[in-house]
């Protein structure tokens, strides 16, 4: 898969670790920086080509993992995830189809960073699942809002 990363400033050791582990795990990873201090930038950035299926799947991360959260549902296909245990980072994708999560580098540890990596990337949403119905009507709305 082709990863997208990126991160505001406080946060660019963890992604640094974070780029280094994906790219181990055998995926493609593409950086969105981390010096940009108005983190929406990039955030909506890489939620854009998320989105757009230039990357398959997204990892931000700022000191909570809330503000790129926050930033990143803004763009129109991008379903971001704020995540803290694995349980969270197995559902993101299983049950919200979310196609980015976000980390807090100042609330979570690098080992803990990289079990939620590991835990989100293999998994995808299944689209017969009993989650299907919820999941699509947050399309359908968004879809029928500007």
């Amino acid at each position: 898969m082709k990863i997208a990363i990126g991160c505001d400033p406080n946060a660019a050791d963890l992604k640094k670790i974070l780029f280094s582990f994906i790219q181990d795990k055998g995926h493609e990873v593409v950086d969105y920086g981390s010096d940009d201090p108005i983190y929406a930038n990039m955030a909506f950035k890489l939620a854009e080509d998320v989105a757009r299926g230039v990357c398959d799947r997204g990892v931000l991360i700022c000191g909570t993992g809330i503000g790129v959260s926050i930033a990143a549902n803004k763009v129109k296909g991008a379903y971001a995830a704020c995540v803290s245990n694995v349980y969270q980072a197995q559902r993101a994708a299983l049950s919200n189809n979310a196609n980015i999560i976000t980390l807090g580098s100042l609330v979570i540890g690098t080992e803990l960073a990289k079990c939620l990596v590991e835990a989100y990337l293999p998994l995808n949403f299944d689209p017969q699942s009993r989650s299907a119905p919820k999941v699509d009507r947050i399309v359908e709305y968004e879809n029928s809002h500007k």
